[in-house]
């Protein structure tokens, strides 16, 4: 068989949905498994295998981890089997809208936790640094659950997932207005229950702020989108941005207007109305059982690549919400009101919802690991120049604008690359893993920066106390992404290779 004949069985792999039958498609991978085994000399385009990765290679490139077996990764090939069968749009676009609703209340509270966190303390009940603790618990719960919740979504399916999911969020929100004078029934209501309920709604969709809700949100976009699965996670996750914002804004005037407790009591109440009709919308286009075999995939860390992805996003998670949980506080040692304060977590999460559709975008067109890399070092880079030399209004604005994008981008990015490098079929499995990473992250990296400030005079202290927790996140932004370009220069050594 000759190197024309393997050219040409590998682009009939990628020809749409439209003009090839699911028969056709397994058919056609098997030979370009079989094809790309004899030619593995051929000079212009092989086929490799490697730990579960498969990469087209040209001059220059260089294969992943080398594989267990000769065999390629099953999991990978129905993966690639099923995504050219995707509609690539249709009711996918309402599965789109649904989940950015339940985003806009399940993460969208989490960023606009720092307006809460600063009432909760000018009222006395703990300082920054315990407070700060509620609002990592429950993006914590996001990561120590990632695995069993993926197991209940299974079990139970999309909708009701999310259906149960919604009912935590409320009533873990009605139930904290009863506890705002204690903090610690304020650690089990908005930080335990909160944590549980946003879990589940991201883990099919996208990402979510709870358990139930974070599971289903970062699965489903991938049985729906293939060529466009970059821009429809985007589009999904900015609703989280956008609910950020419009929070951050509702929360202030609530808490001036009526107090913290029927501040908690209101958005109760809407996420209710809200959320249970959006939820009831999710539907799961395939039944899912190639990645059945059991709540962790063992053979993923056999692979150097994936090693790579797994620690450098648990060290990225450090710094992420350091800049919305701490902005509040900074604004005030500044010398603005609170109003200001809100303004700019709002900024926050706006700009963090235009960086989530903008990185949808580039991941379709350059690759979701380098959309991945650029929006680390944008993160280290803000956090270790601009933030400290934010002395005034106008540079803190600036500094908002750039992080929050950059911020939204490293969420909407990370389902997007777990599933075009590990394969769709296998992407909540293989989430659930990487988020298991971020336990230690989403628990410890703002309560750090909250120690930090404290050891250095508190808010109290003026500017200069807040530069330590500054230097604390944006190196560990550095690091982080300087193990996502190790893991990228493993897959190819390319520069312009769209990975």
């Amino acid at each position: 068989m000759s190197s024309s004949t393997t050219s040409s069985t590998i682009q009939l792999t990628e020809l749409p949905a439209a003009h090839t039958s699911a028969a056709a498609t397994t058919s056609t991978t098997r030979t370009t498994t079989a094809t790309a085994a004899e030619h593995t000399a051929a000079p212009s385009t092989t086929t490799t295998a490697a730990a579960g990765i498969i990469t087209q290679r040209r001059r220059g490139d260089r294969a992943a981890d080398p594989p267990e077996d000769e065999d390629e990764d099953d999991i990978l090939q129905q993966s690639r089997a099923a995504d050219l069968a995707v509609p690539d749009g249709g009711y996918g676009w309402v599965v789109v809208a649904s989940g950015a609703v339940i985003l806009w209340w399940s993460v969208g509270l989490t960023y606009a936790w720092g307006i809460m966190q600063a009432a909760l303390a000018d009222d006395g009940l703990a300082s920054p640094a315990v407070l700060s603790f509620v609002g990592s618990l429950q993006a914590a719960l996001v990561s120590v659950l990632a695995i069993v919740c993926a197991r209940v979504m299974r079990w139970l399916g999309a909708r009701r997932t999310v259906l149960m999911a919604v009912v935590f969020m409320a009533g873990s929100e009605i139930l904290a207005s009863f506890t705002v004078r204690n903090v610690g029934g304020l650690f089990v209501t908005s930080g335990v229950l909160m944590g549980i309920g946003v879990r589940y709604v991201g883990r099919e969709k996208s990402y979510s702020s709870g358990c139930l809700s974070f599971m289903v949100v970062t699965a489903i976009p991938a049985q729906y989108f293939s060529r466009r699965r970059g821009l429809a996670t985007g589009l999904m996750f900015a609703g989280s941005g956008f609910g950020g914002a419009a929070n951050s804004f509702m929360l202030d005037a609530l808490i001036t207007a009526l107090g913290t407790a029927w501040a908690y009591r209101i958005l109760g109440i809407a996420t209710l109305a809200t959320g249970l009709p959006a939820a009831w919308m999710l539907k799961e286009r395939t039944n899912n059982t190639v990645a059945r075999r059991g709540f962790v995939e063992w053979r993923l860390f056999k692979s150097l690549s994936f090693n790579l992805v797994f620690i450098g996003s648990a060290i990225g998670t450090f710094p992420l919400y350091v800049p919305p949980f701490f902005i509040p506080m900074y604004a005030k040692s500044l010398g603005l009101p609170s109003s200001v304060g809100a303004s700019l977590v709002a900024g926050f999460s706006l700009a963090s919802a235009f960086g989530r559709i903008g990185s949808g975008i580039a991941c379709d067109k350059l690759g979701s690991l380098n959309t991945l890399i650029v929006s680390l070092a944008i993160t280290a880079v803000t956090m270790l120049a601009v933030w400290p030399a934010s002395t005034t209004l106008a540079p803190l604005v600036v500094f908002v604008a750039v992080n929050g994008a950059a911020n939204g981008a490293f969420f909407s990015t990370m389902p997007t690359a777990v599933s075009n490098i590990f394969g769709s079929a296998r992407v909540s499995i293989a989430m659930s893993m990487v988020l298991t990473g971020w336990v230690g992250g989403y628990l410890m990296g703002a309560p750090i920066a909250g120690f930090l400030l404290q050891a250095y005079g508190g808010a109290e202290g003026g500017l200069q106390a807040y530069r330590p927790a500054m230097f604390y996140a944006g190196s560990l932004a550095l690091v982080s992404a300087a193990l996502i370009v190790a893991a990228r220069f493993r897959l190819s050594l390319s520069l312009f290779a769209r990975l």
